[in-house]
């Protein structure tokens, strides 16, 4: 297969991670015989530098034209004043909806070899295995009007929550599809004791469940969400939600799986393409000291295999590797061990070979 990949490495420890991911695709694609060309552009804070803009348009057209997009970070100190006018973050969610990306997938399984990590009893994640689908363009973050204004001599902040039936029905729709392969339930979570556009999802929700007969649909109030991901995590399957709500939950499940560092997430459209990129944020704190866990950017450049190339086997030969190395051993300092972010990404390497010789 031949496939073109663009590289947005960002800010932070962003560099870092990208670096180890890309060189397992390459070795990937070396063992298969498949041509993966790599470009790569600048986003967020370290764009804003270069060009003045955090997604320049010789970023976006590069994106445009790839089967796939793999990122590291945005953002940090440099860039964090919240009144000016350009920020890291605002180019990645100009990226998110120019590309028509909706669908982010955040999957939720705590890795073999590192559960110990997770500050949750261990009884309570055993064969936790959930799927985030939240909505990504849509809502509070992208609702218009924004402003802070004057209102009798004190400010005011106002921020729009907007969602059309047609946004709703696309997400969980693909809630419902991935669900069909997995464990047949959804849970779809709202606030509809209180929101309007928690209503409307909910009355989309019972829609769009009507076409999926095999698959049972539950609906749970965001804040009682947060909660069951504490005290009952194995009872979710698929689990679906608005823009805000996903972005805090998905957060929240990571300490399931003990470190943010260890979490990817895709980033769908309506067909094959798709941008990937680690949860984890810049890390400025450590950026350029080696420490950053590049698992991560390791598993996110897995669901690019998986989900714009139809590569499955050398998905999971990327996996079983993640999964060999931290069973034997090789960590990176969130999970408390000594390796650095490049010998993480030489130890997974390593037991790529040996997956993929014993096939």
């Amino acid at each position: 297969m031949k496939a073109r990949i663009v590289l947005l490495p960002g800010d932070g420890i962003g560099p870092e991670v990208i670096a180890q991911a890309r060189l397992v695709l390459e070795e990937v694609a070396a063992e298969a015989g498949h041509a993966f060309d790599f470009e790569e552009q600048p986003i967020g804070g370290i764009a804003i530098d270069q060009a003045g803009d955090p997604l320049p348009q010789v970023s976006l057209e590069a994106c445009r034209s790839a089967d796939a997009v793999l990122l590291g970070a945005v953002g940090g100190p440099r860039w964090s004043d919240p009144q000016a006018p350009v920020r890291p973050e605002q180019g990645l969610l100009r990226l998110r909806s120019e590309l028509g990306l909706y669908a982010n997938l955040r999957p939720i399984r705590p890795l073999p070899g590192a559960a110990s990590a997770s500050p949750v009893r261990p009884e309570l994640i055993r064969d936790v295995d959930i799927l985030i689908v939240r909505e990504l363009i849509g809502g509070l973050y992208y609702g218009e009007p924004r402003y802070i204004r004057t209102v009798d001599g004190r400010r005011q902040a106002v921020d729009t929550l907007v969602y059309g039936e047609d946004e709703i029905r696309r997400v969980v729709k693909k809630a419902f599809e991935l669900a069909v392969i997995r464990r047949k339930k959804v849970t779809s979570v709202d606030k509809a004791n209180v929101l309007e556009s928690s209503r409307l999802w909910r009355q989309v929700a019972e829609e769009v469940a009507a076409d999926y007969p095999e698959v049972v649909l539950e609906h749970q109030l965001v804040d009682s969400a947060a909660a069951r991901l504490m005290t009952a995590p194995g009872s979710f399957d698929v689990l679906v939600t608005e823009n805000m709500f996903g972005d805090i939950l998905s957060d929240e499940a990571s300490v399931l799986c003990g470190s943010l560092g260890l979490l990817p997430s895709a980033s769908l459209s309506e067909g094959a393409f798709g941008l990937y990129e680690p949860v984890h944020g810049s890390a400025p704190d450590i950026a350029g000291r080696g420490l950053a866990d590049p698992i991560g950017a390791i598993l996110s450049a897995a669901m690019l295999l998986r989900h714009s190339l139809g590569l499955q086997a050398e998905a999971r030969t990327i996996e079983d590797a993640v999964q060999e190395a931290l069973q034997d051993g090789a960590r990176t300092a969130d999970l408390g061990g000594m390796l650095s972010t490049a010998e993480m990404g030489q130890a997974i390497r390593a037991r790529l070979r040996t997956v993929e010789e014993a096939e």
